[in-house]
């Protein structure tokens, strides 16, 4: 029998299913905060610690966005966005396309 998954499982099931597809991906941590999103990445994640570095601050009462970007069709790094309180704030770095996105508020 399948084992149920939590639902901070199942939002981060196509991150984890992302980083096997693409070992060699990079996850581009950014903080937000009422100033906005900080302009550069606090720290770059490989492949394998995406799922789990981001489990631990869903778990914890953090907001998330994800991207998986890239230029044209091709994947670049995942963006992971975290901030602690309401909606996101405004002013994500733009510049990349979004192939694929996500987003987990608390209490889902």
């Amino acid at each position: 029998m399948a084992k149920e998954l939590t639902p901070i499982e199942a939002f981060l099931a196509p991150l984890a299913r992302l980083a096997r597809k693409h070992r060699d991906i990079e996850g581009l941590v950014f903080w937000g905060g009422e100033e906005g999103w900080g302009a550069s990445p606090s720290e770059a994640l490989e492949a394998e610690e995406i799922a789990f570095y981001a489990e631990g601050l869903l778990i914890d009462g953090f907001h998330m966005d994800w991207a998986l970007v890239g230029e044209g069709e091709a994947p670049d790094h995942l963006r992971l966005c975290f901030w602690q309180d309401g909606p996101p704030p405004p002013g994500l770095l733009p510049g990349w396309t979004a192939l694929e996105h996500g987003r987990w508020a608390p209490g889902r």
